[in-house]
């Protein structure tokens, strides 16, 4: 009986190795799958508008012309998944891009002639928007006003400068022909204003991962309580996201205002939107603490490539609204299925 057990023992161990493997090895593969159910909905995207739009879509010039669009909601995307992660919100985002963009153009070399700072204009109108995300996180951390009610406020405060800056006279023209060239002018084939957002996006992602930032972003996102039990100075790591994202939309301001060579008092309209949903498709939970910023990234590839497909495919501006919505729905269907056992409905 003895040598009957220390025989059989060892082939049990064997099997129940093998068998652990196993399951392991399909539980690995079910987690990619579900890490790339947004990049397989991007590139089922990319292949209806093709097939579609033979000619016209699946073209360099193109290709050129997604990501030209995609840089500014990128940008933005950035700050705007940070502040989601906390589990609050930025609606300030297109406020923000209003005030940054007619400071830029007001301090550079324009139509009105009145400065020309060079690229301190760039520095300060950038700086101006992360003052207006300081004065988010600090209202919002200080005094207690939930997030989507301060930066809506916010959003106004920024529109109200912006008009103010406009002020009564003509609209005011870059006259510096080198700077509203730069966002469209290629380099390796590859529009700069998308190479800046790269840039931007792979810091977003270095710091997200790899720093304190990042690491007590996820904490607050998760439970803000057990993050500040735990030694977690929520209020500071709150408003330096919110300053951030400012920072994030200053910037997407300045790129706006190059690609137009002006600066109307609300620019990009339109933008929290897309930004917003981006966020959501790519598999952040408005809830925080889930997700991250290269999903947001290819959330802003799939939308950018549906406005882009639908103005190929000849869709009336009547209905692009209505076909927009409905592809979005399917987008976010097609993301959020492997996740399906996780789902709960709130009423």
């Amino acid at each position: 009986m003895t040598d009957t057990n220390t025989t059989l023992a060892p082939e049990s161990s064997a099997v129940d190795v093998t068998r652990s493997r196993h399951v392991s090895h399909r539980r690995s593969w079910q987690l990619d799958l579900r890490k790339g159910g947004e990049v397989i909905a991007l590139i089922a995207l990319i292949v209806i508008f093709t097939l579609i739009n033979r000619e016209s879509f699946a073209t360099v010039v193109n290709l050129q012309t997604i990501l030209d669009q995609a840089s500014v909601p990128l940008i933005i995307g950035v700050g705007a998944t940070l502040v989601i992660l906390l589990g609050c919100i930025d609606l300030s985002v297109e406020g923000l891009m209003s005030a940054c963009g007619v400071a830029f153009v007001l301090l550079s070399l324009n139509s009105r002639m009145t400065a020309d700072l060079g690229l301190w204009a760039i520095v300060i109108a950038i700086g101006l928007g992360a003052a207006l995300g300081l004065a988010n996180g600090l209202i919002h951390t200080l005094l207690k006003v939930p997030s989507f009610i301060v930066t809506l406020g916010m959003g106004f405060v920024g529109f109200g400068i912006a008009t103010l800056l406009f002020g009564s006279d003509q609209l005011p023209f870059l006259d510096d022909e080198g700077l509203s060239a730069w966002p469209s002018t290629k380099f390796l084939g590859i529009p700069n204003s998308f190479w800046l957002a790269a840039v931007v996006v792979a810091l977003g992602i270095l710091a997200s991962r790899y720093t304190r930032l990042g690491r007590y972003t996820y904490a607050i996102g998760n439970s803000e309580q057990i993050a500040r039990d735990n030694g977690v100075p929520v209020s500071r790591y709150k408003i330096y996201v919110f300053t951030i994202a400012g920072a994030c939309s200053g910037l997407a301001g300045i790129i706006i205002t190059m690609n137009l060579g002006s600066s109307p008092a609300r620019i990009g309209i339109g933008t929290l939107f897309l930004t917003i949903a981006a966020v959501v498709i790519g598999g952040t939970s408005l809830g925080g603490g889930k997700g991250g910023i290269a999903r947001t990234a290819v959330g802003v590839l799939m939308l950018t490539v549906i406005n882009n497909g639908l103005i190929h495919a000849g869709v009336s501006p009547n209905v692009q609204s209505a076909v927009s919505g409905g592809v979005l729905v399917v987008a976010i269907v097609v993301a959020a299925w492997p996740y399906r056992s996780r789902l709960r409905i709130m009423k």
